[in-house]
């Protein structure tokens, strides 16, 4: 039976990718709302939805849809991050699941906070956790949970490296101030720690080598794992053969040296993911709590610089 959605932060960087899985599963977007009014993306996905760029309009809307009869079935956030929270309560609140973006909150005791609201409301939480669908991870899961049933005291030895290169927009934007987005790990690293403590376990030793406004670096030691990881938004970091290629974005992860290849597949991943909720399947608060603990870790902790188990590419950015 087709389902009735509500879209929150319609002019975002991710939005379209909400909308195309909306259609793709056949149901309907029913109204959308964004501070911003520049979204004829709408008109390839959805033209007929309704449309508001104040959200007391937007609630009002949502609230004469419920007592002329219809029923509201999800809400899907893609706003700024640091609204997350208040906009989950909200879709809670309006008796719909909702559907967030990564991260799904800046801090663990917020999701302590929502779990009141599911309870009260008796709706769900779903975070966007779409590297748990993609091929290759799920592969590789499969083959890391084989061998540890051989040898569950195995160590893995990883290296995170994750360049996605941005201009002088990101740092005007809400995404380049860190109360906002929660910094560089929280708005482009947190579906890559949830990932690796999927398959390697939980994070138990947690530490900080490069904290600057375009770069994140760090290493973990996992359950099953050691990781050393570097995240940054600068495009000077990237490897010249890459750069030679045109390319703007640098991904690469190794397992005890050799490459996990996940280049491909992430276009459709959106749509695995609300297939996956529609299903009855879905991730919910207790799945994001990792890597959520794990960003407000690294928020707070000082950077100790070129000591330790650093990422080579460290030396980039400090020496």
């Amino acid at each position: 039976m087709k389902k009735n959605f509500a879209l929150i932060g319609a002019a975002g960087y991710i939005a379209p990718r909400h909308m195309k899985a909306i259609k793709e599963t056949q149901n309907e977007l029913v109204v959308a709302y964004d501070l911003y009014d520049g979204i004829g993306i709408m008109d390839s996905n959805f033209p007929q939805a309704d449309f508001f760029t104040e959200m007391e309009r937007f609630e009002d809307f949502l609230d004469k849809y419920k007592r002329d009869g219809h029923s509201l079935d999800y809400v899907s956030i893609c706003s700024p991050n640091y609204l997350h929270k208040s906009h989950i309560r909200f879709g809670l609140r309006q008796g719909a699941d909702v559907i967030c973006e990564k991260p799904l909150v800046l801090n663990p005791l917020d999701i302590d906070e929502l779990k009141e609201i599911e309870k009260a409301t008796g709706k769900k939480v779903y975070n966007i956790l779409q590297l748990r669908l993609h091929q290759s991870i799920i592969d590789l899961k499969e083959k890391v949970q084989k061998e540890l049933e051989q040898n569950p005291d195995k160590q893995y030895d990883i290296d995170l490296t994750y360049l996605t290169s941005r201009g002088k927009w990101y740092f005007e934007s809400w995404k380049g101030k860190e109360e906002k987005s929660g910094g560089i790990a929280s708005n482009i690293g947190v579906h890559f720690y949830d990932m690796l403590c999927w398959i390697f376990g939980d994070v138990e030793e947690n530490i900080v080598h490069v904290k600057t406004a375009d770069t994140n670096a760090g290493y973990f030691k996992l359950k099953n794992a050691t990781v050393r990881w570097f995240l940054s938004v600068n495009y000077d970091y990237i490897p010249e053969d890459i750069k030679a290629s045109a390319m703007r974005t640098y991904r690469s992860i190794t397992v005890d040296g050799d490459e996990i290849e996940f280049s491909g597949g992430f276009t459709d991943l959106h749509t695995k993911s609300y297939e996956h909720i529609l299903n009855g399947g879905g991730f919910g608060l207790d799945e994001a709590y990792g890597s959520i603990r794990t960003v407000s870790t690294i928020r707070n902790l000082p950077a100790v610089g070129l000591q330790g188990e650093y990422h080579p590419f460290c030396k980039k950015v400090l020496t």
